[in-house]
């Protein structure tokens, strides 16, 4: 992922935050306008509900009369598609394409999750060596092939983790010396966006593990929603709710005062 990705990452969940963050502040002011309380969830929802409850009505499921195909893959997509079918088909010079196209995403998901530069140079390696090794069992769900290899790195850092010592770390100094993260120095916005990114960081790195992986594969990593919950074994309207909850959760936590 190039600086440039990255910055746009961070600029994106800013605002997310930022309006997070209004949205609080207007459900506040509107009930300290009403009297309520801002965090009872029945005065939010309305009148109290019943106690009878009304059974739920179970949908019966509808079985398909055909397999929907998938669509065709397109763009870099495709082109990713048909360096997979080389390499399948024993061309290690296409492998190597895949290599220099999804090395840095790789690598930066390691990065962010282990702390360390040198742990995560080993990991990314022996995730590239693992999808040489099954190159052959990947097959086209309609989802780029960049997820795949997120998703074995993601195992190997489980393995590393295995003893149960595992915690996501998502440490600034390491994103700096990648050299991928904008630091201090040019104009004065370019300072403001690195203070800002760094105060976000550190804010990000108080959620839950499940939050912090959510936001490192939507917002830094670029992923989709559909990509993030094949990764995170999850359907795609939980991960959706999980951001949710994560952004709001980024916007409780940030210091009273701080702008994004």
């Amino acid at each position: 992922m190039s600086r440039c990705q990255d910055r746009r990452g961070l600029s994106a969940l800013r605002a997310a935050v930022v309006d997070a963050r209004e949205q609080e502040l207007r459900r506040r002011a509107r009930a300290a306008l009403t009297g309520a309380d801002p965090f009872d969830r029945t005065a939010r929802h309305g009148a109290v509900a019943s106690t009878a409850r009304v059974p739920a009505v179970v949908p019966v499921p509808t079985v398909p009369e055909h397999d929907e195909a998938l669509p065709a893959p397109e763009g870099e997509t495709a082109v990713a598609m048909s360096l997979v079918e080389r390499a399948q088909a024993g061309d290690a010079e296409a492998f190597g394409e895949l290599y220099d196209r999804y090395v840095d995403q790789v690598y930066r998901y390691i990065a962010y999750r282990v702390g360390s530069t040198q742990l995560a140079e080993d990991l990314a390696s022996e995730t590239f060596l693992r999808a040489l090794r099954r190159i052959g069992s990947f097959t086209w769900q309609g989802r780029d092939i960049g997820a795949w290899f997120v998703t074995i790195a993601r195992n190997l850092i489980a393995d590393h983790y295995k003893s149960g010592r595992y915690r996501l770390e998502l440490t600034t100094d390491d994103v700096s010396e990648s050299g991928k993260a904008p630091t201090i120095s040019g104009p004065e916005a370019e300072v403001l966006e690195a203070m800002q990114n760094k105060v976000l960081l550190e804010a990000i790195k108080k959620l839950n593990a499940e939050q912090q992986e959510c936001i490192v594969l939507r917002f830094l990593q670029s992923l989709s929603v559909s990509e993030t919950a094949e990764i995170m074994g999850k359907n795609e309207g939980a991960i959706k709710a999980l951001q949710y909850r994560a952004i709001r959760t980024l916007g409780r936590l940030l210091p009273e005062g701080v702008e994004l």
